[in-house]
């Protein structure tokens, strides 16, 4: 039987002797917990940052304010900085962060279920794009499964030789 996802990721992490540290807009804890809910996850979980508003994003996360003017928190270049951001700040080998709009309405011009996935690591970072359908709490439910998936995608990538 195959290891649920957050397991995988710990395991994963493990065997790189890496961290990980979560920023969190629309999933507002749930892959923190996700994370956390797994037996020894301190052992590879540093802490997270739950930036709602804008103004954390900014001020505790470090995403520029021209960023946000020039692309909005519900994008990838929004998602890659608070990656980034909430990797400095925890001193984790990887970053990974959640942004977008879970509804009740869209936002930025950006329709319910539009969702980023930003990933930070010591030699790739990048955006993983969604496009979730479905109430509210499915679009966190799946936006959480997205970003385990990336980060242990991300990880198993680093382990590769070559």
């Amino acid at each position: 039987m195959a290891r649920p996802l957050p397991e995988q990721v710990h395991h994963l992490l493990r065997q790189s002797a890496a961290t990980v540290s979560t920023a969190e807009s629309l999933t507002g804890g749930a892959l923190a917990a996700a994370l956390t809910a797994v037996p020894g996850a301190s052992a590879t979980y540093l802490g997270g940052v739950v930036a709602y508003a804008t103004d954390v994003k900014v001020a505790v996360l470090g995403v520029p304010e021209d960023l946000v003017e020039r692309h909005g928190v519900i994008s990838a270049a929004c998602a890659i900085a608070m990656a980034r951001g909430v990797r400095d700040l925890t001193g984790a080998t990887y970053g990974v962060a959640t942004t977008g709009v879970a509804g009740p309405t869209a936002q930025e011009s950006k329709p319910v279920g539009t969702v980023y996935v930003g990933l930070c690591g010591p030699v790739s970072v990048r955006a993983v794009p969604l496009e979730l359908v479905g109430e509210r709490a499915a679009i966190v439910e799946a936006s959480v499964a997205a970003a385990l998936g990336a980060i242990a995608d991300l990880v198993g990538e680093a382990r590769l030789p070559g």
